[in-house]
């Protein structure tokens, strides 16, 4: 690890401020997917099955 000097906490706070952020941003990411594919797959289940 680099010598940051007084700067180290600042630095590594920023690393891990942002660590959480990316973190958070995924799991958002990853629940409004479940969400919106659990809301589509029940739109589709109520529509009527085109007959050919």
């Amino acid at each position: 690890m680099p010598d940051l000097g007084k700067y180290a906490i600042t630095v590594l706070l920023a690393y891990g401020v942002s660590g959480l952020i990316l973190v958070a941003l995924v799991l958002q990411s990853l629940v409004r997917h479940r969400r919106l594919r659990r809301k589509l797959s029940n739109v589709e289940d109520r529509r009527p099955r085109p007959e050919y």
